[in-house]
Formats: structure tokens, C-alpha cells, sequence
């Protein structure tokens, strides 16, 4: 498997040690530096474009990509558009991703882009403990999607959602009198759930993405607010699912790394979503050893 550096905001520079965790085939970096300003939160179409043709420049397969922080995890999409078969998107993640009201291209509404690539079968997202799903329909979740099977969610832990109207049920929820009921993995257990999560799966080929913030800090430190799922519960996932399916891609993000934008809605945006965390570089390190165990156990699932 091939290793790609995506360096967008310089968070993984000094993870030097992620080039020898695993027996890659190749390693690269893809310098991203200057269109960064312009991806990071959201982008418009051209930044887009600039960022594609430079992707397909370093396009392998297949390719664990490392994105920084997730603030730019929409760029992921331009590498699940290179994949060249059907494929089902493994998300773990402490939020959904899911929103319809954000910009098209938002790293809080990437899954709604993957959902339009013609390879993509369903996204299955695992983990989610944010406040995104507190009145979902009221914060443009895509409900719609959740009711067709597109998108199948299984939180880490969640309250049951109110929502405004009848959601018809999925095999991560059901609809009771207004609200919907999840089955979270934290109650239902991984190893039990993971038969339910395989079963969904109806393509040869995965794509795992991964955002950091899907754990606690002991384990990471990310830009967002940050759930709480353990390290080993992502890696028995990773493993399962592995075992059974061929991995065309991966990606992973949730890095730490100060934002400096330029842009005035950026700026309230990031404000009004963020929380403001006093850094340090033992809490830096987190990140660094949480990557290496998740880039071995990606290394060893696409080997098989």
C-alpha cells in the first residue's frame, strides 16, 4: 500500500516516524500548502479543480492518504473519485458529515458529495457521539438519505433524536414516536455489531476515512469537538471489515494545527464551532502515536 502525505496545514511534518511504521510500497508527499487557505472549512469550485489535477498527478492505488486536520476532510472525496471500482465508504467519525444547508464542498458535508460519485454504493458511518444529531432535520442532516439506506449510522453513543417527521427505519435506527432510536455501539458492543455492519456492505471494495475526533483526547487532539471512542474499538472495525473486503483506499485526518483565515465567515465560522483548546506538544504527540497504530492496522487490512 502507498503512503500520501497530503500537506495542507503542516500538521504532520514532524510525524516522522509514520514513514517506517509500515512496510509501504512507496511514501510521498503532495505538497497542498498554497491552495490550503482556500480548502480549509470549504471551498469554492476552482479551489477544487487546482487541488484535483494535482491529486491525479500523485493518483496510486491502492492509497492511504493523511489529510491533516479535519477541517479538510472534503478533500477526500477527490480521492475516492479516483477509485475504479464499486466502493462502500467506511466512515468513522465524531460527527456525520451529513449537513445540505453547508457549501457543496464543506468538510461537514463531504458525505453528500461522495454519495454522488457514481462508484460510491453507500456510506456507513460508525461512531458519531456530536451534537449533530440533536434535531438533525432542523440542522440539515440528510435524512433523506438515511431513510433510503444510502447512509447507515451507527453512533458511539446518542440520545434518541426528535425530528419533525416519520423517518423510515435503517438498520442503524428506528423511528419511535418522534424521535429516532439508535443502536449504539457502545451499547450493543462492536464485536456484536460488526455482523449487522459487514451484512451492509454490498460491494468487494471498502474505502475507510477516518476522523480523529471520533476519539477522546487521551487519544487525540483535534480541531473539533471530540467523542468517545476507543483506539482499539476503530482498529477491531478496521480489522473486521478488512478481513472481508478488499481495501481500495484510505484516508485520515484529525490532526491539531492553529487555522489563520483570511476569510471574515471562516473566521466566525471556526469561532462558533471550534473549541478553543491551550495546546501543548505532549498533547501533539497523541496524534502522532494514535496514526501509527492506525496506519499499521490499515497497512496489514489492505494486504490481505
Amino acid at each position: 500500500m502507498h503512503l500520501q502525505i497530503l500537506d495542507l496545514d503542516g500538521a504532520l511534518a514532524t510525524q516522522i516516524s509514520l514513514r517506517g511504521v509500515a512496510p509501504w510500497s512507496s511514501v510521498s508527499t503532495v505538497d497542498l500548502r498554497d491552495l490550503a487557505p482556500r480548502l480549509r472549512l470549504w471551498a469554492r469550485e476552482r479551489s477544487i479543480r487546482a487541488a484535483r489535477a494535482r491529486l491525479r498527478e500523485h493518483a496510486r492505488e491502492p492509497t492511504l492518504s493523511l489529510l491533516g486536520s479535519g477541517d479538510f476532510h472534503h478533500v477526500a472525496v477527490l480521492l475516492m473519485e479516483q477509485a475504479r471500482e464499486p466502493i462502500t465508504i467506511v466512515q468513522i467519525d465524531n460527527h456525520p458529515d451529513w449537513v445540505r444547508l453547508a457549501p457543496r464542498w464543506h468538510c461537514g458535508s463531504w458525505v453528500n458529495q461522495a454519495l454522488r460519485l457514481p462508484q460510491v454504493r453507500r456510506v456507513i458511518t460508525l461512531g458519531v457521539c456530536s451534537d449533530d444529531l440533536v434535531r438533525p432535520d432542523l440542522k440539515g442532516g440528510n435524512l433523506a438519505a438515511l431513510a433510503a439506506g444510502r447512509i447507515v449510522l451507527f453512533p458511539w453513543q446518542h440520545a434518541p433524536s426528535r425530528v419533525w417527521r416519520r423517518v423510515a427505519d435503517g438498520a442503524g435506527h428506528r423511528y419511535q414516536k418522534g424521535h429516532l432510536a439508535w443502536s449504539n455501539l457502545a451499547e450493543i458492543g462492536v464485536e456484536k455489531a460488526l455482523d449487522a455492519i459487514i451484512a451492509l456492505i454490498e460491494t468487494d471494495a471498502i474505502w475507510i476515512s477516518i476522523d480523529k475526533d471520533v476519539l477522546a483526547e487521551r487519544e487525540a487532539l483535534t480541531n473539533w469537538d471530540q467523542g468517545h471512542m476507543p483506539l482499539a474499538a476503530v482498529k477491531q472495525i478496521i480489522d473486521a471489515v478488512g478481513a472481508r473486503f478488499t481495501v481500495a483506499g484510505a484516508d485520515i485526518c484529525g490532526e491539531f494545527s492553529a487555522a489563520h483565515h483570511s476569510n471574515w465567515f471562516k473566521r466566525w465560522e471556526a469561532r462558533m464551532d471550534q473549541p478553543q483548546r491551550e495546546i501543548s506538544d505532549d498533547l501533539l504527540a497523541r496524534n502522532e502515536a494514535t496514526n501509527r497504530e492506525l496506519l499499521v492496522a490499515i497497512e496489514k487490512a489492505a494486504r490481505r
